[in-house]
């Protein structure tokens, strides 16, 4: 390996490396991947520094997007099978996922691998069985392609607002280059895999004299993650950390009712101002001493408030 090639993979792998997972979970891992089906796509809140640059380029909390192309035995055609285990050491049993990772290219990776992460699916709307196949065969003959550094480069000079240099000037978004591509983003190859079963995502729809419309697939290479949480192709199916589906359930969450507020985990504290106020829970009535310790429990609050806010103005204590 030469210099520069070592300095790349340093690179690299300093912009792809994870943070710590923030403790406060969004997302139902377990039920995301009882549900997910081959075809889906599933979005990601990366946790990694290139994520943040994604996010704020895009304008968007998802950095990452995958596609789901199920277990070994979901993927028909033998060769295909065969590819997906040239690339990486994967149990009968193991859900998989195809996407195209910075310093790594297009690989296999498993779906377990983003438990910690914030998650969603984006299941394409009335996609038949046979063209989620393709869809998944075309992303399987994607692997091992590189990843286009320059073309999230690119992509990052044509969304901002300005720039120095005219958005198309050298710009790799506008190439034409028929085929397969020898380099990708995540994003890229899902559009370009979808396109070829003529699955919309963003198309750009014409209107033309006589009332005739015309549908025309929109540049790849333009497609960003936050595209398919957009379109109104694909169903957006969440699994949040707390089931709200049976009915009034939330009335039963266990809040934290003394008035603490939390930035996030371990960073919490009461509003100046706070006032406590009973809640009624009418599924959990409390018992006449379980109320009697709350509001002897609320008056010492208000007292220690009070102290705070005079010590605060100067006036003398009590």
């Amino acid at each position: 390996m030469g210099l520069r090639s070592w300095m790349g993979k340093q690179i690299s792998d300093w912009l792809v490396q994870d943070s710590p997972a923030s403790g406060s979970p969004l997302c139902d891992f377990d039920r995301l991947s009882y549900e997910i089906r081959p075809g889906d796509v599933i979005l990601i809140e990366g946790r990694s520094r290139v994520s943040e640059v994604i996010k704020i380029i895009t304008q968007s909390p998802w950095s990452h997007a995958a596609l789901y192309v199920g277990r070994l035995h979901n993927i028909a055609d033998p060769a295909r099978r065969e590819a997906i285990l040239q690339h990486c050491d994967a149990r009968p049993d193991e859900q998989l996922i195809i996407e195209a990772i910075l310093g790594k290219g297009t690989i296999v990776s498993t779906l377990r691998q983003y438990r910690e992460d914030h998650a969603r699916i984006c299941r394409p709307r009335g996609l038949t069985p046979k063209h989620a196949q393709q869809v998944s065969n075309y992303a399987i003959d994607s692997l091992g392609a590189g990843y286009d550094v320059r073309q999230l480069l690119d992509l990052a000079r044509f969304l901002f607002p300005y720039g120095i240099l005219p958005r198309r000037w050298r710009s790799s978004l506008f190439d034409h280059n028929a085929g397969m591509p020898t380099h990708t983003v995540c994003s890229t190859m899902l559009a370009q895999a979808f396109m070829s079963v003529y699955f919309p995502i963003l198309p750009v729809i014409a209107h033309e004299e006589g009332g005739k419309t015309k549908i025309y697939q929109r540049n790849p290479r333009r497609f960003t993650p936050r595209d398919f949480d957009y379109s109104p192709y694909f169903d957006i199916i969440k699994y949040p950390y707390i089931n709200l589906e049976s009915g009034t359930i939330y009335e039963q969450l266990p809040w934290h009712d003394d008035g603490v507020v939390c930035n996030a985990p371990g960073d919490c504290f009461i509003p100046n101002g706070y006032i406590p106020a009973e809640i009624n829970k009418q599924h959990t009535p409390a018992s006449l001493a379980d109320i009697a310790a709350k509001t002897r429990h609320s008056l010492r609050l208000m007292k220690h408030r009070i102290r705070a806010l005079r010590q605060q103005t100067g006036e003398s204590l009590p």
